[in-house]
């Protein structure tokens, strides 16, 4: 469902496109048209689209696994 204006935006030399949904979320739409992200802001969409596909081209960082430990008697 495409927004009132039909307005498309697109980005990257047409790599991907956001458009503004009914309720007022956006979201982001590769080459072929399969959805990437969907985001409150248009700004931030752009943003996070724009991160996860650079993260499919050269690889998501490792995820960091924190541990913590209580020394003492509780």
């Amino acid at each position: 469902m495409s927004n009132p204006s039909n307005e498309q935006t697109f980005y990257d030399d047409g790599a991907f496109r956001v458009e503004q949904k009914k309720y007022g979320t956006w979201d982001s739409y590769d080459k072929d048209g399969k959805c990437i992200i969907t985001s409150g802001t248009k700004e931030q969409c752009v943003l996070t689209t724009r991160w996860y596909l650079k993260c499919l081209q050269e690889g998501f960082p490792e995820a960091t696994t924190h541990e913590g430990v209580v020394g003492g008697k509780l």
